[in-house]
């Protein structure tokens, strides 16, 4: 998806607008295709493209292609880290918290202030943003899409872009068994495997990339259910999860709607009804419009990503309806 694209305040060069490749969920490959696959951290944080004209200036892009440049202030040393050397550039931009992870929660307080650059700088010197580097699309003139991802990461790497604010982490080749184990380990997302003979596909959710995440599980209680959207039909679109307090109090964590077969969405919509009552069993009512409410005594398997501080579960799925489990040994 190359094209024109007059980037603000660039005299020397007018780079081509390249929409980032996007990864294909997965599994780790056979160990015997293992040496195909290069496999690097996966990070959470918000997709940037970066363009590099070479006169000092730089622009970022996020996934969809809006200008996020000026929400990330801290990042406009890059523009002259390659001197005149123009380059587009791909990578993931992150928060970290106090243990040196990326923390998606403390970016998104950096994320949509574009049009306010004065706060912009004050939360860049409270939580300042840093740029993951993992690929490189056009440099010095050249399109690289066409190139064997082994050799865009050599000509990435030759780059030596480190600094405060951004980094090339490694990649390995050959080890995904071994790089998979090693992100749960350091309490990371997961790993992005990416085929070594691969050219980049602009705007392409492909296989040549595999994304694979480490999920944890919570047995949570349900109390309370929102219809599908738009419809009046009896079934669940999400169900409302809580986690029993020490109290005895029902904690809200979070809405989960994705995950179950339409058989489990049937039998779910039945016990649902049958547990109906008028009032909210959370502590807190939780802000999910259209709600209704059912005892707490059905529990379910979820499988998420992380927390957020607050305790709510980031991107759940719903795995399993657990009657084996009483609510009261929670």
């Amino acid at each position: 998806m190359n094209g024109a694209a007059a980037g603000q305040g660039w005299s020397m060069v007018t780079l081509p607008r390249i929409a980032p490749m996007l990864a294909t969920p997965g599994t780790l490959p056979a160990p015997s295709a293992e040496h195909l696959w290069s496999a690097e951290t996966k990070y959470d944080g918000q997709r940037a493209v970066v363009y590099l004209p070479g006169d000092g200036t730089l622009v970022l892009r996020s996934r969809s292609g809006a200008a996020v440049t000026a929400a990330y202030p801290e990042l406009r040393p890059l523009g002259g880290a390659l001197g005149g050397v123009p380059a587009v550039l791909d990578g993931e931009l992150i928060a970290l918290d106090e243990q040196g992870r990326p923390d998606f929660e403390r970016l998104q307080s950096r994320m949509g202030l574009s049009a306010a650059p004065a706060k912009a700088a004050r939360l860049a010197a409270r939580i300042p943003a840093h740029l993951v580097l993992f690929d490189a699309l056009h440099l010095d003139g050249r399109d690289l899409t066409h190139l064997p991802h082994a050799e865009r990461r050599r000509l990435l790497e030759a780059l030596a872009l480190h600094a405060a604010h951004w980094s090339t982490p490694a990649a390995v080749t050959g080890h995904a068994r071994e790089a998979f184990a090693l992100t749960r380990e350091h309490g990371l997302e997961g790993v992005v495997l990416k085929r070594t003979d691969s050219r980049y596909e602009p705007g392409v959710r492909s296989r040549a990339w595999i994304k694979l995440r480490h999920l944890r599980t919570a047995d949570c209680m349900i109390g309370g259910w929102v219809p599908v959207r738009g419809s009046a039909s009896p079934l669940p679109g999400a169900v409302l999860v809580g986690e029993r307090l020490e109290d005895g109090g029902l904690r809200y964590a979070g809405s989960v709607g994705t995950g179950w077969s339409e058989r489990e969405r049937a039998e779910l919509a039945r016990l649902l009804t049958v547990a109906a009552v008028d009032d909210c069993p959370f502590t807190t009512l939780p802000p999910v419009p259209a709600a209704r409410w059912v005892l707490p005594r059905l529990v379910g398997e979820v499988r998420y990503a992380t927390r957020t501080r607050a305790g709510l579960l980031r991107q759940p799925v719903w795995h399993r309806l657990r009657p084996d489990l009483a609510p009261e040994h929670l």
